[in-house]
């Protein structure tokens, strides 16, 4: 029998993409004047949930409750009008409009045939007073703080949607300290409004800060819902990875053989080095002969860290350098030249170009720091693509087929070879098994271990905890864009996840 305070109640949801199983009969409920964590890693089904919700997909399987009657989301437009809105990490307004005129944009007021602005200005005043905003509601919307956007976009969906439920998906990933307790002081006021709202969210201090309860997903299945004061954080983070903390002390280490009988090389020193809004300044070295794992929480930094490396990003203190050399300028041109290597963290965004052949894929790197002027033979094209498909196990009928006709694995190796290619001496790997299966995953790691072997530094990043413990000999623990910890390869996964955990 479902809870009569229940406002909304999705049962059985389950939906599948070609070759994915998203969501696998999940449940969710939202009570009115209640913030509701919704948490997971990358993959878990959040994002799909919330979709299905919105109406922007359609369930295979599964029925949703609203106000104890059901519906049928047929569009985002639709789940507006039956008061269902969300206001995203990335704000979807008109920055070059003004502030007034997004909160009614579609709903404004008219006079004698044309738009009544005064009367549009005095409402959007209304609208934000009720959020306690006061700021020039004519001005545009651009020449405000990505807080303030939020509030903007909040008080919308307020005034034009009638929201009785209000979705906050990453709503602090841009803001600092002051402007997110504020916006906490608006949650608190819609709470108290009897609006249910679920907070999706990476951070788990503003888990505990904010939200009545919790609901985890793992893999497109439900975990489970619990009272945030009576779930400790240790537990949380264990349901979320999937491991029990007994568990994660019995993985185990099959690293290098003869590892302490390595004289390594410092290759790469950083001090203080870090970005305002992305990562804290951190200090770390990285040499010969050994994997340095990094673990974390989605948001603690991983990647953030790894971008400063590779010269994505240019840290605006400290220092990096590379064999003794410091850098000065941050570039992936500039850091393929000094023999550093990033496979990013997302193949199909960043990673693979599914429309060229594997040969293509795996030489794009190589053929950078050669130069567009300088171009590789097709002789030597089919050369290093068929060198690193046999190397790595890529199963695939010939090099010039085409990438996203691979298995996920397959694809994954692709990358891999791509920056193998270049001969890197430091190598930056992200994620580098997300999404495959287990026998591809074994395989990469017994690589990885390889590399090490022969001589190189290999930074691995994951948000599996069984992968770092099992390849690294340091370990890395990031917190709140933090590093937190380091540890020696003989610690245990307890003292990893309490580490994570922010409990000493």
């Amino acid at each position: 029998m479902a809870d009569p305070q229940n406002i909304l109640n999705m049962r059985g949801i389950t939906k599948s993409f070609p070759g994915v199983l998203a969501l696998e009969n999940v449940d969710f409920s939202l009570r009115k004047g209640e913030v509701h964590a919704l948490i997971g890693e990358n993959g878990a089904g959040k994002s799909t949930l919330i979709k299905v919700l919105t109406g922007v997909e359609p369930p295979d399987e599964g029925s949703i409750e609203l106000d104890g009657k059901l519906i049928q989301v047929r569009s985002p437009q639709h789940s507006q009008e039956l008061g269902i809105s969300t206001v995203y990490q990335e704000i979807n307004l008109c920055t070059n409009i003004s502030v007034a005129e997004n909160i009614l944009l579609g709903y404004e007021p008219h006079r004698f045939g044309s738009i009544d602005w005064k009367k549009l200005n005095i409402l959007a005043c209304q609208a934000l007073k009720k959020l306690d905003i006061d700021i020039d509601v004519t001005q545009p919307l651009g020449n405000f703080s990505v807080a303030i956007q939020q509030m903007v976009a909040i008080a919308r969906s307020l005034e034009v949607a009638s929201a009785k439920i209000l979705i906050l998906d990453e709503p602090t990933s841009s803001l600092d300290i002051n402007e997110t307790n504020r916006l906490f002081d608006v949650i608190r006021k819609l709470k108290g409004e009897g609006i249910g709202i679920i907070f999706i969210t990476h951070f788990l201090d503003q888990v505990y800060q904010i939200t009545d309860r919790i609901t985890v997903l793992r893999n497109g299945r439900l975990v489970g819902t619990y009272h945030t004061a009576s779930l400790p954080r240790v537990e949380l983070i264990g349901k979320m990875l999937g491991r029990s903390l007994t568990e994660l002390d019995e993985v185990s280490k099959a690293k290098l053989m003869g590892e302490h009988k390595k004289d390594r090389q410092r290759l790469v020193e950083a001090k203080g080095l870090g970005l305002k809004g992305s990562i804290e300044p951190i200090d770390f070295e990285l040499s010969t002969n050994e994997v340095v794992g990094i673990a974390g929480l989605l948001g603690s930094g991983r990647t953030e860290m790894a971008n400063l490396i590779f010269g994505i990003d240019t840290p605006d203190t400290g220092s990096l350098t590379i064999r003794g050399e410091k850098i000065t300028r941050f570039s992936p041109l500039e850091s393929l030249e000094n023999g550093i290597a990033l496979c990013p963290e997302d193949r199909k965004a960043e990673g693979i170009v599914g429309d060229l052949t594997i040969r293509e894929n795996i030489i794009l790197a190589l053929q950078a720091r050669y130069g567009w002027f300088k171009f590789l033979t097709t002789q030597k094209q089919y050369e290093v693509s068929q060198k690193y498909i046999e190397l790595l196990g890529i199963v695939t009928p010939s090099p010039d087929q085409l990438v996203k006709n691979l298995s996920g694995g397959n694809q994954q190796k692709v990358i891999l070879a791509r920056w193998l290619a270049t001969d890197p001496q430091v190598l930056i790997l992200d994620e580098p098994t997300r999404g495959i299966d287990v026998g591809a995953k074994a395989e990469i790691q017994k690589l990885v271990l390889e590399l090490a072997e022969e001589g190189k530094s290999i930074l691995f990043i994951s948000s599996e905890l069984d992968e770092v413990l099992r390849t690294s000999h340091r370990i890395v623990v990031l917190r709140d864009r933090k590093k937190a910890a380091e540890y020696s390869s003989d610690v245990n996964g307890q003292t990893i996840i309490q580490t994570m955990a922010g409990i000493s």
